[in-house]
């Protein structure tokens, strides 16, 4: 793929704290209405890099474009871009992550509301309209009113996966989006992203659901100490992986497998 008709290009990203480095020159691309997912050990640093992408961390080297949008960071310095430059970059880029982060004293209606309305200059009207198509989307019209308490982990997780739609984003970033959930409420989670995919949502994704990344994303990506070690097409690099650090990684999901 032409780098140029990416969604999302990331170009030798870098990122330490301190003397730890967390990134160390990764470069990948998103086509449009591709689905790419991260997978990887612990600590080989596939959150900062969605973390990096929304910018929530800030790359110490490399670039980042999601659309049209570009940054580049020399790391001369890690200030944000100023801030009507961050608040378009992020509002192109939905982002869920592993804990749901839903505002307690709101409603489910008003969690979806509140970005069209605070960011947007959305009418209520209008925004309440877009919140109610959106947890439509996700089965949860029913719980319009109910407040964050008395859903269930599954529930949270797609009243998030709605707030972040409410904004219309570019991409959708999901970081681990069902590592906090019990094992019977995983599938729920899944089945809204699938359906995302199906639509031609750009996604980027960080998951330890290896079975899903086989059989839903286009694109697999195997991090290990900040590095990108191997990608390609999911299924190849699931079921028939290049390289002896990504065939180890996934010798348990194999064997589980069999």
């Amino acid at each position: 793929m032409n780098s140029a008709s990416a969604m999302i290009e990331i170009t030798q990203l870098s990122k330490q704290f301190g003397a730890h480095v967390v990134l160390r020159d990764v470069s990948l691309s998103v086509a449009p209405g591709q689905v790419v997912a991260v997978i990887g050990p612990s600590g080989s640093g596939k959150s900062t890099l969605l973390r990096c992408v929304n910018l929530l961390t800030i790359p110490d080297g490399g670039a980042i474009r999601v659309g049209p949008q570009r940054i580049e960071f020399d790391g001369r310095a890690t200030r944000l871009p100023r801030d009507r430059d961050l608040a378009a970059f992020r509002a192109a880029t939905g982002m869920v992550f592993q804990q749901f982060n839903l505002f307690a004293h709101m409603s489910v209606e008003q969690n979806v509301m509140e970005g069209p309305i605070t960011v947007r200059g959305a009418s209520q009207a209008a925004a309440r309209d877009t919140a109610h198509a959106l947890l439509d989307k996700v089965g949860l019209l029913g719980r319009a009113r109910t407040m964050p308490a008395r859903l269930s982990g599954g529930e949270k997780q797609r009243v998030a996966i709605a707030r972040a739609l409410a904004m219309q984003p570019r991409v959708m970033l999901f970081d681990e989006a069902t590592s906090a959930l019990d094992p019977e409420l995983v599938g729920e989670v899944l089945g809204v992203i699938e359906t995302l995919a199906e639509e031609g949502m750009t996604m980027l994704l960080v998951t330890h659901e290896i079975g899903f990344a086989r059989d839903v994303a286009d694109g697999v990506v195997f991090m290990r100490d900040g590095v990108v070690v191997e990608h390609g097409d999911a299924a190849r690099v699931i079921d028939h992986p290049a390289e002896a650090a990504t065939a180890s990684f996934l010798e348990r999901f194999h064997r589980h497998r069999r």
